[in-house]
């Protein structure tokens, strides 16, 4: 049973949000006070049908007392019941603690691991299938940092995907990312195990990170091209190197300006991811990792193309449907992971 009073609280933020929201008088809050209206909405939508299903209960327990009555309401309760039961459950997954940074669009980083050239190869896939599912998502993905090897595989990869919810699936990807495959480079038809390391990072706010101009330096140089006359023969290339952690940030698109906005925005993400990182091994320090938690050196995933398999390790969802996985369709793996994690969360606090 839900706390009627706990219900009672969110209902009474969410009108006084509406009110403020009706009456334009939200100033300087109004980015904020908006996306916490948006958040709450769903949520409300949720105790709201679930206190209505508990008043429905209580009303066809009264009409047992009544011989009018007693038979209509014995043939109701146990679908109401059963509702009723369903309905506790959506509103302890809506009461869940989230995320603050799951609405946040995310930087997405990919380098190849072990493996040489197949691992690039096998890098340049994984940017494929990350580019279809955020396109079949709707959401925009924007390459801001790319490397190429001559067989075209990833050196490195930074791109930035923005939409509805973006970190709240994307986070999952994090990890070592390991493919068995016949490389393309293979005459003896051997099958290799190669590696790409994924990170997922939520794009900083201003209000995230604040940066002292001394603690960086910033250096132009030219972008390195491909040959011919559009080769960059400008310093348009901008370094940015931070001095307290050594973090350094390159960007090399045409334009100057545009170099330093990317630059020092890839910087604030990577400082606040670092801040998060220290909260969150703060807080579990004393347990095993969870799915979703970041940690980059775990192998999270393996491809297996003789076999046409995907296999989570973190979960133990294994799924025959490898052309599909890697056509950019996650949603089924994503799906499998966020209830995971929201089991793990409602054990934890006993519900």
């Amino acid at each position: 049973m839900i706390a009627p009073d706990k219900i009672a609280q969110i209902i009474d933020r969410f009108q006084f949000l509406e009110a403020k929201m009706a009456s334009g008088d939200m100033g300087a809050q109004i980015a904020t006070l908006g996306r916490e209206y948006a958040e709450l909405r769903p949520v409300v939508e949720t105790v709201t049908a679930y206190r209505d299903l508990v008043d429905q209960v209580d009303q066809a327990k009264e009409m047992l007392c009544d011989p009018e009555m007693k038979e209509l309401a014995e043939a109701e309760l146990p679908e109401l019941k059963a509702a009723l039961e369903a309905s506790e459950h959506d509103v302890q997954l809506a009461l869940l603690p989230k995320d603050a940074a799951d609405g946040r669009p995310a930087l997405l980083e990919i380098r190849p691991g072990t493996g040489g050239d197949e691992a690039g190869l096998f890098a340049a896939d994984l940017l494929r299938m990350y580019q279809r599912y955020a396109e079949a998502q709707g959401w925009t993905f924007e390459i801001l940092e790319q490397s190429l090897s001559e067989l075209g595989g990833v050196k490195e990869v930074v791109a930035r995907i923005a939409g509805d919810g973006v970190f709240a699936k994307m986070k999952y990807e994090s990890g070592v990312h390991r493919v068995q495959r016949v490389p393309e480079t293979e005459s003896g038809g051997r099958i290799h195990t190669s590696a790409a390391t994924v990170a997922v990072l939520p794009e900083a706010e201003d209000v995230d990170v604040q940066i002292s101009p001394n603690d960086i330096r910033i250096d132009t140089m030219r972008a390195s091209g491909a040959g011919g006359q559009h080769v960059n023969t400008t310093d348009s290339a901008v370094r940015i190197t931070h001095l307290p952690t050594g973090l350094i940030v390159v960007s090399a698109e045409k334009s100057q300006h545009r170099n330093r906005e990317i630059a020092m925005q890839v910087l604030k993400t990577r400082l606040f991811d670092l801040e998060r990182q220290r909260v969150d091994g703060e807080r579990s320090a004393d347990r095993k990792a969870q799915v979703g938690s970041g940690d980059r050196s775990e192998r999270i995933r393996t491809y297996n193309f003789p076999q046409g398999r995907m296999t989570d390790h973190r979960i133990n969802l294994t799924l025959y449907s490898l052309a599909q996985v890697m056509g950019g369709d996650l949603d089924e793996t994503i799906a499998a992971l966020q209830a995971d994690a929201q089991a793990t969360l409602l054990a934890e606090m006993g519900a």
